[in-house]
């Protein structure tokens, strides 16, 4: 297991949005020996609504945007997607995002860390739903924080990341099970084992 790369996609764009506080934290406690960490911010790539005139399973990409992403998308072996959730489920830039580009995602791992009134839990059940159609791995482990209790000031709008202690035990537990299942799954995509879309 070597010169594995993950990316740390962070889900939201929305002005005041506290997905950089958390993607910032998974950067600074993602360990892993031979493994290289990447934030990536949505905001960045700034997607339009879905105007691809081809389906994204003939990755045949016509916008500079679209292209940008699919590139950006392809670097990686694996993925911690950073979501709030929005109303029992995820933001709609990340799942406008996620349907740009389909064979960029395929037979990799990711893992999910969400935030919300809830942890998250609800946009982290949809996302594994999507995942499931993407050929996307999903771990086990989830990591959750709440709005209540994980950060402060946040109802004022100035949060600041107060995340407990036990979070990044409980990351690196999901970053152990990313990089194995993202060392297994580089067999399948660069040993020409196609699976089945």
């Amino acid at each position: 297991m070597s010169d594995l790369k993950i990316g740390i996609i962070v889900g939201s764009t929305r002005p005041g949005r506290i997905g950089p506080l958390v993607g910032e934290w998974v950067k600074q406690n993602a360990a892993a020996q031979g493994v290289g960490f990447e934030l990536v911010d949505l905001h960045d790539f700034k997607l339009p609504i879905l105007e691809e005139p081809f389906p994204a399973g003939a990755g045949n990409y016509q916008g500079t945007a679209a292209n940008a992403w699919a590139a950006k998308v392809d670097e990686f072996d694996g993925y911690i997607f950073v979501t709030g959730e929005y109303n029992h489920s995820i933001p709609a830039a990340l799942k406008n995002a996620l349907d740009y580009v389909k064979g960029e995602w395929a037979d990799k791992a990711a893992g999910i860390v969400s935030y919300g009134s809830m942890g998250g839990v609800r946009a982290g059940e949809h996302l594994r739903q999507i995942f499931g159609e993407l050929q996307v791995a999903d771990v086990r482990q989830h990591v959750m924080f709440s709005i209540y209790t994980d950060f402060e000031g946040f109802m004022e709008g100035a949060p600041v990341f107060t995340p407990a202690e036990q979070k990044a035990g409980e990351l690196q537990t999901q970053v152990d099970q990313i990089v194995a299942w993202a060392d297994a799954l580089r067999s399948v995509r660069e040993g020409g084992l196609q699976i089945a879309a």
